[in-house]
């Protein structure tokens, strides 16, 4: 997911400062740090099981989204062991 993040006056002069001072080298960083510690303030974050389970379920409709559309191919078992034992074989 991609989100664009306005901010201006005491927000970006806070923002600097961070950067500046070695706590991040982006402003991206920081955002993502912010948002990490948001969660743990409101209890998000406690069940890191659960954040892994939900992560792996949104990869995996991400991809399956990628194959019905043709973005992705799928290889059958048999021939992706094929090639890597040819590879293999070929120091590859």
């Amino acid at each position: 997911m991609e989100t664009v993040v306005r901010t201006d006056g005491v927000m970006d002069v806070m923002l600097d400062m961070l950067i500046e001072r070695g706590y991040f080298r982006t402003k991206t960083e920081a955002y993502r740090a912010g948002i990490i510690e948001l969660c743990g303030k409101f209890g998000l974050a406690k069940d890191a099981q659960a954040l892994q389970d939900e992560l792996a379920a949104r990869k995996i409709e991400k991809i399956s989204k990628e194959i019905d559309e043709g973005k992705r191919k799928v290889y059958p078992l048999d021939e992706v062991l094929e090639e890597s034992r040819r590879r293999r074989k070929l120091g590859l």
